[in-house]
């Protein structure tokens, strides 16, 4: 998917006359207007020398007159703000303002864009020089740190001419809503380096693995050892000799990415939330399965299922991917596993591989979201991916200094274990259960789901 597809509409508008005074003074005014204040000193032995003051002054305010009424007035300016390319999670972008002036001199302007936090720490400041009656342009660079829809803001301006005398203030309305997607960048790069040579590698052995799946790749006569099922009785009766069907590993298989939503994804591992991490893993799985000729489905749930997108190829149908996975949300409530899971099974009645993403909860009863993934099994291949709490970890291998270090470091090592456990028992099931270091958890993903495809295990 091209990402310049994805980077927000351009929007401009004509610029208005502040809600507030709407003009002020420039530097160039309180500098003549301080050296006009020096001729009170000789004022203490001459007090014509405040009549020369006095005047100095009312030069000064002449000048500011003069200046401000060249200034251009705010519907003579228009302002565009475009985006060098689609935000994402966690990756710089440049914004562009462009000033169109169309007043008779040319301005020094200032201008401040109104962005939220989540996008800059602090609102972007940008110093443009337009010439009468042309355009120029400036740019500033974000860096988004929340996924979903956000919400700009106007622009204000406050420009001066050349002289520096007097300062108009104005507004631009601006505001528009954008998307702030999952990190792109780290699934162009997963396609480039990884899914890419790993596909190469998948297509070669398929070619050597003639026979292990069940989608007719071609025909040849019957060899000894050939299986008698995979004669072909029709082309057999043609030819007057056996002749056998071979198999290929079948290409296109259903795919569905399951993810967890709820409180234990709002934890934080650096600045992205577990549920961002999986979310970058569910964006790169996805194109990857997408690119392998497999149809792929999505399933987002907290209490309630918060994207359900079906299964289906394509890149209107990755764009549709993208858009639901920008639109997950963490829960501060806990999910509802069992509903997910009944949901799933009502949407997907044939065998598939269902990819689970989630986090265990530290109780000592059995998680709600074990159950929910043994009942899955049932029908379906399920790769079920904890993400592992390396905190949790570094505790149980920490060396104690006093008896409170120690038993905070017993307590995390029979967490760490009972995690183990809980993982050990999805896999006894029949499912292929691991626990994913989150800095690992794209790349964990992904290979898993290319040893299943070369091993035919759907």
């Amino acid at each position: 998917m091209k990402s310049t597809h994805l980077a927000p509409a351009p929007l401009s508008a004509q610029a208005r006359r502040s809600k507030r005074l709407g003009f002020g003074v420039g530097r160039r005014f309180f500098l003549v207007t301080l050296l006009g204040v020096l001729w009170s000193i000789p004022a203490f032995w001459d007090l014509r020398f405040l009549l020369v003051m006095a005047a100095w002054d009312l030069c000064a305010v002449v000048a500011w007159i003069i200046d401000f009424s060249r200034l251009p007035r705010p519907e003579h300016l228009m302002l565009q703000r475009s985006w060098a390319g689609p935000p994402s999670l966690s990756n710089e972008v440049e914004v562009f303002l462009e000033l169109q002036n169309n007043g008779p001199s040319a301005i020094d302007c200032r201008i401040i864009d109104d962005m939220p936090e989540s996008l800059v720490s602090v609102p972007p400041t940008v110093q443009i020089t337009a010439v009468a009656r042309s355009s120029a342009r400036g740019s500033y660079i974000v860096r988004p740190l929340e996924r979903g829809n956000v919400q700009l803001g106007p622009a204000y301006l406050r420009y001066q001419s050349g002289a520096g005398f007097a300062e108009r203030w104005a507004r631009v309305d601006l505001g528009q809503t954008i998307r702030v997607f999952p990190d792109l960048e780290e699934a162009n790069r997963h396609n480039i380096y990884l899914s890419r040579a790993r596909q190469i590698e998948l297509e070669k052995r398929l070619i050597r693995q003639r026979g292990m799946g069940r989608e007719f790749e071609s025909l040849r006569e019957y060899q000894e050892g050939d299986e008698f099922r995979n004669i072909c009785w029709t082309a057999t009766a043609r030819r007057g000799k056996h002749v056998t069907k071979l198999y290929q590993v079948e290409r296109s298989q259903a795919v569905w990415l399951v993810m967890d939503a709820g409180r234990l994804l709002r934890a934080r591992v650096g600045d992205l939330s577990k549920l961002d991490l999986s979310v970058n893993a569910a964006l790169s799985l996805a194109q990857i399965a997408l690119y392998s000729g497999d149809r792929v489905g999505l399933l987002v749930y907290g209490r309630n299922i918060q994207q359900r997108v079906g299964l289906g190829r394509g890149m209107a149908h990755m764009r549709v991917i993208l858009e639901a996975l920008a639109s997950a949300h963490e829960e501060v409530a806990e999910a509802d596993h069992l509903h997910a899971a009944a949901a799933l099974m009502q949407l997907q009645k044939q065998r598939s591989l269902i990819i689970w993403i989630t986090d265990l909860a530290d109780t000592s009863m059995t998680p709600e979201v074990i159950e929910s993934a043994s009942q899955v099994l049932s029908k379906h291949l399920l790769l079920f991916v904890a993400i592992a709490q390396m905190d949790l970890q570094a505790l149980a291998e920490s060396y104690p200094k006093d008896a409170r270090d120690m038993y905070e470091m017993v307590a995390a090592q029979e967490m760490v274990h009972r995690r183990e456990t809980l993982i050990t028992r999805v896999r006894n099931r029949g499912a292929l259960a691991l626990e994913v270091n989150p800095d690992s958890l794209t790349t964990t993903v992904v290979n898993q789901y290319l040893r299943i495809k070369e091993r035919s295990m759907i």
